[in-house]
């Protein structure tokens, strides 16, 4: 799979859902991506759009989803989250 996503914008924006997000019983949730991480942490995920993102060891990441409208959807929500996170830090 081609790299569509930079390592560094995925924990920007998972780290501004933890930060920023509405808590809920899976997660955190900020304009529709829910961000959460399996129980020792190694593992995070991003969630919406009906795509699940799962990155881990060595900065890989996985998407799972079936239509690539999903994907678009996706990565534009990613985009608009990492852009508000890079804001915040001016």
């Amino acid at each position: 799979m081609k790299n569509d996503i930079d390592s560094r914008q995925i924990l920007a924006v998972y780290e501004y859902i933890q930060q920023h997000g509405e808590a809920d019983e899976n997660g955190k949730l900020f304009e529709g991506i829910r961000a959460y991480s399996d129980l020792d942490g190694y593992t995070i995920y991003l969630e919406g759009s009906a795509l699940l993102l799962r990155f881990g060891f060595h900065n890989t990441y996985h998407l799972d989803y079936q239509h690539e409208k999903n994907k678009e959807d996706f990565i534009n929500k990613l985009n608009f989250i990492y852009q508000i996170a890079n804001e915040a830090k001016e």
